[in-house]
């Protein structure tokens, strides 16, 4: 079973990973614009959801978090 302290580190780590991405997003060339991510522009408005980025980003985020429960369960 994990402990407590493995399971803050975890969460600790996801999160400044997660911070890291936003900070750097600009710097990312495809992050917000893949096929898929809906834009809407009007005057005056604007709408903004990136579908395909974020399921990318979950992919990548449960393979991460399986990997770290794996090796830590070892």
């Amino acid at each position: 079973m994990i402990g407590i302290g493995k399971i803050l580190l975890i969460v600790g780590g996801i999160i400044m990973v997660l911070g890291l991405i936003f900070v750097f997003a600009q710097h990312i060339p495809f992050f917000g614009k893949l096929p898929g991510d809906i834009v809407i522009k009007k005057d005056g408005f604007s709408f903004y959801f990136p579908v395909v980025t974020f399921l990318i980003l979950s992919v990548l985020i449960t393979i991460i978090i399986n990997v770290i429960f794996y090796l830590f369960n070892r």
